[in-house]
């Protein structure tokens, strides 16, 4: 599989992103928020692997 890189404008790439979002059907636009809580809720509480030094 190859890697797709985003070498475009910013303006470009958001234009795509919002063209993206837009295609979608309520349900998935919903899916992907709820897996955006999640995974935030998942990192906020996530064990601390490296000591804060003061």
């Amino acid at each position: 599989m190859e890697a797709k890189l985003n070498h475009d404008k910013p303006e470009k790439l958001e234009a795509k992103r919002i063209a993206e979002v837009k295609s979608l059907s309520y349900i998935e636009r919903l899916e992907r928020l709820m897996a955006i809580i999640e995974l935030s809720y998942s990192l906020k509480n996530a064990p601390k692997i490296y000591p804060i030094k003061k």
